[in-house]
């Protein structure tokens, strides 16, 4: 005999994977949070409306120093959606769950007009969750055609990332290998996002807000003023952003 195991009453359930950025807190907090500050106030928005997990895994500390850093992190409108490590011990009810298995980014989010691995995009944003197309794994890299406006994100952790224009303020660019950007970068670039150290950055035109190659970053105000507007290449030595113009 056959039977139906589900009804028109049956809640669907599925599996899926979002793409947040991770934060790996560092003793002592109240330093921590003063450079956290200092980010977040040199590159306006740029947590505005991420889910972020909190990554403790290397972290000592206990559950009143915990509840105290949430407390510290939502007074900042910094989402945490999950906590990454810590002993059970930790969590009570209230807190964001506890996470394990987490990876390095394996989904990315396109933004509007891109030609993403070859593939034309609709006009609206489109996120892509789960799933490589066969161009992006044959080359681990995407060519975006069309500028990137004020409020978009690129977001690719395969491999390397190519603007074929200028990036905005406002606008973001990240990617797990290095960004190729042929005009002005006015807004972010985050590359090695997923731990690749010899990532680079290449502009025509240097403007950034913030510039990030492997979570070392620099703001405006950190970049060498004979270097802005000007064509450049940056990369990773010692745990400090290196640079040079571009003949």
């Amino acid at each position: 005999m056959i039977k139906v195991l589900t009804d028109a009453r049956s809640i669907r359930i599925k599996g899926r994977s979002f793409l947040s950025l991770a934060l790996s807190p560092e003793l002592p907090l109240d330093s921590w949070l003063t450079r956290l500050d200092d980010l977040a106030a040199r590159s306006a928005g740029f947590f505005l409306g991420r889910p972020v997990v909190l990554d403790i895994v290397d972290l000592e500390i206990d559950r009143p120093q915990l509840k105290g850093l949430l407390a510290e992190l939502a007074s900042r409108n910094v989402r945490v959606l999950g906590i990454e490590g810590g002993r059970p011990s930790l969590f009570e009810p209230g807190m964001p769950p506890s996470m394990r298995g987490g990876r390095p980014a394996p989904d990315f989010e396109a933004a509007a007009g891109e030609l993403i691995a070859g593939e034309p995009r609709a006009p609206d944003t489109v996120s892509v969750v789960g799933q490589e197309t066969p161009a992006a794994r044959a080359t681990a890299s995407i060519i975006v055609r069309e500028p990137v406006r004020s409020g978009q994100s690129v977001i690719f952790p395969e491999g390397d990332v190519t603007v074929i224009g200028s990036v905005a303020s406002g606008a973001e660019i990240i990617a797990g290998g290095s960004i190729h950007i042929y005009g002005a970068l006015r807004g972010r670039a985050l590359a090695g996002s997923v731990g690749n150290t010899s990532a680079r950055i290449f502009c025509r035109r240097l403007e950034a807000e913030l510039l990030a190659i492997d979570g070392v970053y620099k703001t405006a105000d950190d970049m060498a003023a004979e270097l802005r507007g000007q064509s450049v290449q940056l990369w990773l030595e010692d745990d400090s952003i290196m640079a040079e113009r571009l003949n």
